[in-house]
């Protein structure tokens, strides 16, 4: 059984050193945070770190989808759902895909089912020794960069501006400050919700990956995460990302992206 390290970790407060967590083959960091409105506001993320065994686990940030009834609760199912699809028997490690993809039919039922019109993104990585492999539904952010700053995977969002970007029609500054910027075209909590499964991706040792609602992308150019994250220790670049996302939220500045919403992010490297 699988042992759950994280869930709706770090709701109002800064990410510290003891929350860095040993996960699979690696260490991760994970910080989330309402957004910076003033007073009580809920947080309609969730995040969470599955620890399989020595070299396999789980990780997953889910973005309740603001401006729908039940954001919070329908991140809360999503991660519960993949939680309980890996803590379900199985032979080996090679059912790992299985349980997950397994976990998005689950969490779709059953905020389907809720029928308030809930909905949620959801961004999961499979850890399997010295590779990963991407799954996702919506608009949230998974991430390979190498310690150069080259990146080795980007997944494409499920937008209409996401489509854009990658069929060439946009580039990503036009993409940052377009008009349906948030519309988001796949969502568990949807009749015709369909899983983006990516190719297996191997990691090199001081590769960094990043899984983070939109939050994250849509304060910092992906120029500016990559510079960020490529090098140093984890849990200083979790606090310098999470310092400069709040900032552009909190101080907008004429040419730069500020966008109020929640704050979620997991940061992922092999070796401990």
């Amino acid at each position: 059984m699988p042992e759950l390290l994280a869930k709706k970790l770090f709701r109002n407060k800064e990410l510290v050193e003891d929350e860095m967590h040993a996960v699979a083959s690696g260490v991760a960091a994970v910080f989330s945070t309402p957004a910076p409105l003033g007073g009580e506001s809920i947080n309609e993320d969730s995040a969470a770190l599955f620890h399989v065994d020595a070299t396999s686990g789980v990780l997953v940030v889910a973005d309740g989808v603001g401006g729908h009834r039940g954001g919070e609760r329908a991140s809360s199912i999503a991660i519960r759902a993949v939680q309980k699809s890996l803590e379900e028997p199985a032979t080996d490690n090679s059912q790992l895909r299985s349980s997950i993809i397994n976990a998005f039919e689950r969490a779709n039922r059953a905020i389907i089912d809720l029928g308030i019109g809930a909905a949620t993104t959801l961004a999961v990585v499979e850890i399997q020794s010295q590779r990963i492999r991407p799954y996702h539904v919506g608009d949230s952010e998974i991430l390979v960069v190498g310690q150069r700053g080259k990146i080795k995977m980007q997944i494409v969002p499920h937008s209409p501006v996401g489509y854009a970007v990658e069929s060439g029609l946009l580039d990503e500054n036009s993409a940052m400050y377009h008009k349906d910027r948030h519309l988001v075209s796949n969502l568990i909590g949807s009749a015709d919700m369909h899983i983006q499964v990516g190719a297996p991706q191997k990691l090199s040792k001081r590769d960094t990956v990043l899984v983070a609602s939109d939050g994250l992308a849509d304060n910092l150019h992906i120029e500016e995460i990559v510079t960020l994250i490529r090098k140093g220790p984890l849990d200083k670049v979790a606090e310098q990302l999470s310092a400069k996302a709040l900032q552009r939220m909190r101080n907008p500045s004429e040419g730069q992206p500020s966008k109020l919403d929640d704050l979620t992010f997991i940061l992922f490297r092999l070796g401990k």
